[in-house]
């Protein structure tokens, strides 16, 4: 089941992503990434309410919330980092570049909590790292090592948020994986909503007047984010975050058949075999943790 899960959950945020490009282009940066949480509420929600006929929704304590919080607030800052990429970088290289998350928890893990990093997993980083820099580009004047220093903060990030929710729907006190998966994600999406809307509300008007005009785009996008979010959630409350990134990197290939046959963007030799070491260095790392 989580397999499955995870398979849709990829689709479909491959499909979101594209739509969050588009819209970048015409409402910013902080636009788009509201956009996802905005209109991907409402859907959560409905489907809340239809399964709490089903099965009764657990009340949320202190620490639910708590892990909603560290989850919430990591994927508003890595949808954010990620789109402003995506300007410069194109959609399959922003994919692969955010798909180092692992690697970036395991260099932090081993700089703020000195946890041993071992041979093999300095292999796996450095097949990964060695990746970003064949797909950052070779004029690093030109700001090809930013795009590659976001790339790696914004995959944390994203590593970040997939703990804080996994964290929240072992933390609810009852109830089966889909009832727990719902109650997060409507939970997580409503703090989401209401932090954009405060921040596009005080520094970024013009964005909400975007979004409003925009609103076709802007619903489709949020419902392709509610979808994928429920069955990455789905995934969560079945097995270990870490099993779930790992065929996550199915994206990476998505993601290029989406930039190639979609949006019409090429890529180079050099940057596809930079997307095989971030796959190759990643898979090795999560398969070193796992073990």
């Amino acid at each position: 089941m989580w397999i499955i899960a995870t398979l849709i959950a990829s689709a479909a945020q491959t499909a979101r992503n594209a739509a969050q490009r588009n819209l970048t282009v015409e409402i910013g940066t902080m636009g788009a990434t509201a956009v996802r949480f905005l209109f991907g509420l409402p859907f959560a929600a409905a489907f809340l309410l239809l399964w709490s006929l089903i099965s009764p929704i657990p009340m949320p304590d202190a620490a639910v919330l708590g892990w909603v919080a560290l989850g919430a607030s990591s994927q508003i800052a890595a949808t954010a980092l990620m789109l402003v990429i995506m300007k410069s970088r194109g959609f399959g290289v922003t994919t692969a570049l955010i798909k180092t998350e692992p690697v970036s928890l395991a260099l932090i893990g081993a700089v703020v909590l000195a946890e041993p990093m071992g041979a093999g997993r300095l292999a796996a980083i450095a097949t990964a790292t060695l990746g970003v820099i064949l797909m950052s580009g070779t004029d690093w004047r030109s700001g090809g090592w930013r795009a590659a220093l976001t790339g790696l903060i914004a995959g944390g990030l994203f590593g970040l948020s997939a703990i804080g929710f996994r964290g929240a729907i072992l933390a609810l006190p009852d109830g089966g994986y889909v009832t727990r998966a719902g109650t997060v994600l409507v939970l997580g999406l409503l703090a989401q909503t209401l932090v954009m809307l405060v921040w596009l509300g005080l520094a970024d008007r013009p964005a909400l007047q975007g979004i409003a005009r925009h609103w076709r785009g802007s619903l489709w996008a949020g419902f392709l984010g509610s979808f994928a979010s429920l069955f990455w959630f789905l995934g969560f409350a079945l097995t270990a975050a870490a099993n779930v990134r790992t065929l996550a990197l199915i994206e990476v290939g998505m993601a290029q058949l989406v930039s190639r046959k979609v949006l019409r963007e090429g890529a180079s030799r050099r940057q596809l075999f930079g997307m095989a070491l971030i796959v190759l260095g990643v898979g090795a790392l999560i398969a070193l943790n796992a073990g």
